[in-house]
């Protein structure tokens, strides 16, 4: 393996896009019916909704926790990884958010799978059993995403998987000038992640950046 690699650019962005497995018809339509219902643009991107399910799959993962649903689309293109009994539990603070979310889920091929539920990720994760889940995934507001990390140790079972969006601060991590408190909460994130005695993980430059992390 070579000591130096090239930088994550667009163009090798976008080569990764067209090499990755098929966005497919039905998450496609999903993300333009976000757009145009007004939600935030923010949907994971396609290569890394289609990495997360081969690690889900790879990990046999039955039972996975979301926070951060949006419009469904990660849900649904996690529940794919799972089996047939398998269960994702996916938490959405904005009432029409999660709305929107419950009607695509519901024409999806895994809607059997899913379960939304809304409320603040701070409100319902305590309500949910210890070693309950084997992967979790953090994409909701960041700066609760240090608030969110104890409840993830508890719910994921040892050995088991948890996954972090944004982890680059929506590509403004290295910039010194900014100090915006969702950036500076990512940057403290990830500092506590990458030195977490429990955690054994990686950044990986999907998307805005994907932390990869198992529970020892």
């Amino acid at each position: 393996m070579s000591e130096h690699t090239d930088p994550v650019s667009h163009a090798l962005v976008e080569y990764i896009g067209a090499h990755a497995p098929a966005e497919g018809a039905f998450l496609a339509e999903l993300r333009a019916a976000a757009h145009a219902a007004g939600l935030p643009q923010i949907s994971i991107a396609a290569e890394q909704a289609q990495f997360m399910r081969i690690l889900l799959q790879l990990h046999g993962a039955r039972q996975v926790l979301e926070v951060g649903t949006l419009g469904g689309y990660s849900a649904i293109a996690m529940a794919r990884g799972l089996p047939a009994d398998g269960k994702l539990i996916t938490v959405e603070v904005e009432p029409a958010h999660a709305e929107f979310a419950k009607t695509w889920i519901a024409r999806s091929d895994v809607a059997d799978r899913i379960e939304v539920r809304t409320g603040r990720g701070i409100d319902v994760l305590p309500t949910l059993p210890d070693a309950s889940a084997d992967a979790a995934f953090l994409d909701a507001d960041k700066v609760s995403y240090a608030a969110y990390l104890p409840h993830c140790l508890r719910i994921v079972r040892s050995g088991g998987v948890i996954l972090v969006d944004n982890a680059f601060a929506f590509g403004h991590l290295l910039d010194p000038k900014n100090q915006e408190p969702s950036v500076s909460a990512i940057r403290a994130f990830n500092e506590t992640v990458a030195r977490h005695p429990e955690l054994d993980g990686v950044l990986v430059p999907l998307g805005d950046g994907l932390w990869v992390a198992r529970r020892k």
